[in-house]
């Protein structure tokens, strides 16, 4: 949940009307291309994202029903995936977007990420310590950086294509490593430190293990890679996306009731709320796979970690940025009213540990179980600040903070 580029992340203040191009006018096409409405495309998608991030975790109870539980529900595990799929698209922002750095620059942009995800280690860590009921993801950002970066330099095809494989093959690796582990947990440096997430949690049976997470990495690299000021591009992307999300729900309900016995096998075995089996081709609402049945893998709800839900939660994550891409390009003022929704996106790293705080202080230990009006406050008090910060600040304050850690890649020779 970085600022979506280092140091040249948008030559636009926010909100700045489409045709203040990035590039000599005189020189940038002309035919639909609006470089700088792109990237404000792209902290739209990351403010909503934020958004959903909130509704997750002090929203109300999506087994509540009626419409505010689905509305709750659509955010639960798509939001997390929508950021991790975003936080691709920062990795390439800062190692060369369209045309990988290379030399000097590319070893700098190369320390910036490892700086940047150490440093999200390190905070998510001590998040996670403080006894926050958030299962805090930021530790497991820090991972994922790390594991992508040896793919910068791919473009989009082969990106797009380790992208699939791993969404096929990993879900079943890590069915295999978790029935492999100890019943009792792993221990010592793997499980070090013992109140946060240790490395076994964060690449095995954490709340969004790397085995399962990274592709949703990979996949915004390979996105990030292609001509998105180009409108066939846009187009092409929003039908990928829509496919996939029909793919991964589609597919699982089909199998769930076609397999014979697979929606009796997960009955016997979710664990959860207890809600019905028949709602686990897109929902968490009946509970999460526990390992004890092959039939887990053909589920599709967020949180499941199965090829099916990867998927599903890409093709949305693709969806919601062509989406926002399109809206900031086609319509000049709807920036207008998107601002504040852009500015939270602008800072999202800020107002991600803004809500973790906020959750540990208000003593809001039941999540998702807070009213609406408790979601909504939230929601204004980061739009608010984020809206006033950055009519005077380029970045958010940890973003701003951030950026100066880095500055240290500035050593690298």
């Amino acid at each position: 949940m970085t600022h979506n580029a280092d140091d040249t992340a948008l030559t636009a203040p926010v909100g700045a009307p489409s045709g203040a191009a990035e590039n000599n006018p005189s020189t940038a096409p002309q035919s639909r291309r609006v470089p700088v409405g792109r990237l404000i495309g792209v902290d739209l998608a990351r403010g909503l994202a934020v958004f959903g991030m909130y509704a997750a975790h002090v929203g109300p109870d999506p087994s509540r029903g009626g419409v505010t539980g689905h509305l709750m529900e659509l955010a639960h595990g798509r939001a997390s995936a929508l950021f991790a799929f975003l936080a691709g698209f920062s990795i390439m922002l800062i190692t060369g977007r369209r045309t990988p750095k290379t030399g000097l620059a590319g070893r700098q942009a190369v320390a910036k990420v490892v700086i940047r995800a150490l440093v999200l280690l390190v905070l998510g860590t001590a998040l996670t310590m403080s006894g926050t009921p958030v299962e805090v993801i930021l530790a497991f950002y820090g991972l994922y950086f790390l594991l992508v970066l040896p793919l910068y330099r791919l473009g989009a095809r082969p990106l797009a294509v380790i992208a699939a494989a791993s969404a096929l093959a990993l879900p079943q690796v890590l069915y295999v490593i978790q029935h492999a582990l100890p019943a009792d947990g792993a221990d010592g440096i793997w499980a070090w430190p013992a109140d946060a997430d240790g490395l076994v949690s964060l690449l095995f049976t954490g709340s969004y293990p790397a085995l399962t997470w990274i592709p949703f990495v990979i996949a915004g690299m390979a996105v990030a890679r292609l001509d998105l000021a180009a409108t066939a591009v846009r187009i092409r992307l929003a039908i990928t996306g829509v496919c996939l999300a029909v793919l991964g729900h589609g597919g699982s309900w089909l199998a769930l009731h076609l397999v014979p016995g697979a929606l009796s096998k997960l009955s016997a075995g979710g664990w959860g709320e207890g809600g019905s089996t028949e709602s686990a081709w897109w929902s968490d609402t009946w509970g999460y796979p526990d390992g004890s049945t092959p039939a887990g893998l053909l589920v599709a709800s967020p949180h499941s970690e199965t090829t099916l839900s990867i998927l599903a939660d890409t093709g949305v994550a693709i969806a919601v940025l062509a989406a926002c891409l399109a809206a900031v390009d086609a319509v000049p003022r709807f920036h207008l009213p998107a601002r504040p929704v852009i500015a939270v996106g602008s800072m999202s790293l800020t107002a991600y540990v803004f809500h973790v705080v906020a959750i540990h202080l208000l003593g809001i230990a039941e999540l998702p179980g807070s009213s609406l009006h408790v979601l909504l406050g939230f929601i204004v008090a980061v739009t608010v600040f984020a809206t006033l910060w950055s009519r005077f600040f380029r970045r958010g304050p940890l973003e701003w903070l951030l950026g100066q850690t880095t500055r240290a890649a500035e050593l690298v020779r």
